[in-house]
């Protein structure tokens, strides 16, 4: 999992991408995508291309399922970029992305996620829309096969305004009340043994085995840190966390979403960081207070996550000034856009595609050898300028 150690420490390395896919502008973020793009003030451009750039968690990707990471990350752009240039805003065109890796059973949301001590499935989901503010989320919620269909049919709801008698319409639900609302808004529902992969199902057994035994090790020295070690070496043995993706629309607005079934073995009912507001997405369009628009998906240990709002910080600090200020301000009349991924797992596989491109471009990116997830940081992304034409 993302550990946050490497987001207020030293960089021990920066990762670099296929220079035949990627570009590499370095950055202070952590643990995190983000996406940053500013328009010239006087005139204003009016954006007509669109962006989307998704990730299949963080966590260890092995390479004989490389192939099968990235297919789904193709996938997910496809769909977002066919939406968008059916004239959908972001909002929607994200959300048609995390459906697609929500239905991949080699990620850890929706179909496929990680049973918890129970052996069921709960999922949390958030998405947020950069134009209104807007932002939908569940947690713990089991029985739906597409959660981020039930956020972004809660942000939906909301925005409509307030319901009879003036009561607050809900955007964040959990549990069987958030099943119940998902089916009386029409989402149908999905028996959670249909939910579960072979490949999920097998790692809830071998976790199982692996409690029960440390449950029995010796009481002789030091077995907490036994328990820790084995839980360490225990890493890269395929756990992925939340999946996510953000995206620009032909108008240049932005939007992010965020899914997880969560930590393998967690306690029912826990809610991770894809459900809690600033700290699985953000997205937000520029104003007169901040002057990029900015989206951001994270992934990882959501208890570590949920204490830093790490999604919203990490939006507050590309909005300050940098190196690439001058680039930025170079392009008077056109849109550019930057977009940054980080991690200090072991690996991170994306995906990314513009309404101009005939196809997404993929990439698994690893910390180098012999170095300790946890420790060190990688951070890798590109440079996209959006066409766009003068109001």
């Amino acid at each position: 999992m993302i550990g946050l150690s490497g987001y207020a420490g030293v960089m021990e390395s920066l990762m670099n991408p296929d220079p035949a896919e990627e570009q590499q502008p370095s950055s202070p973020l952590a643990n995190s995508w983000s996406l940053k793009q500013e328009s010239s003030k006087n005139p204003k451009p009016k954006c007509v291309g669109g962006f989307v750039l998704v990730h299949a968690g963080a966590g260890y990707h092995s390479e004989s399922k490389a192939k099968e990471y990235k297919h789904v990350c193709k996938r997910a752009c496809q769909r977002a970029v066919d939406r968008l240039k059916a004239g959908a805003l972001a909002v929607e065109a994200v959300a048609a992305a995390l459906v697609e890796l929500e239905d991949s059973p080699f990620t850890n949301a929706g179909m496929g996620s990680n049973l918890n001590l129970s052996g069921e499935i709960e999922c949390d989901a958030s998405i947020m829309d950069g134009k209104s503010l807007h932002y939908g989320a569940v947690g713990a919620i089991s029985g739906i096969k597409n959660p981020v269909l039930v956020a972004n049919r809660l942000l939906i709801e909301a925005q409509k305004g307030k319901l009879s008698a003036g009561r607050i319409p809900p955007c964040f639900l959990v549990g069987r009340g958030a099943h119940d609302w998902a089916v009386g808004h029409g989402i149908p529902p999905c028996l959670s043994q249909k939910m579960a992969t072979k490949f999920s199902l097998s790692a809830y057994k071998r976790n199982k085995r692996k409690m029960e035994l440390a449950e029995k090790m010796d009481t002789g020295h030091n077995p907490a840190k036994k328990r820790r070690q084995s839980s360490e070496n225990d890493n890269g043995s395929g756990c992925l966390d939340t999946v996510g993706a953000i995206v620009v629309d032909l108008e240049g607005n932005v939007a992010a979403a965020v899914s997880s079934g969560g930590l393998a073995m967690k306690h029912p009912g826990r809610v991770g960081q894809a459900a809690h507001y600033g700290c699985g997405c953000w997205a937000e369009n520029a104003c007169n207070m901040n002057p990029y628009s900015t989206a951001v998906s994270t992934s990882g240990c959501g208890e570590h996550l949920i204490r830093t709002m790490l999604a919203r910080e990490c939006s507050a600090a590309v909005q300050s000034e940098d190196a690439h200020q001058a680039l930025l301000e170079a392009m008077q009349n056109k849109f550019i856009m930057e977009f940054l991924w980080s991690h200090t797992t072991e690996s991170m596989c994306v995906g990314y595609m513009s309404t101009q491109d005939s196809k997404a471009k993929t990439h698994i990116s690893r910390l180098p050898p012999g170095t300790i997830p946890g420790q060190c940081l990688a951070i890798e992304g590109g440079v996209c300028r959006l066409t766009s034409v003068v109001e």
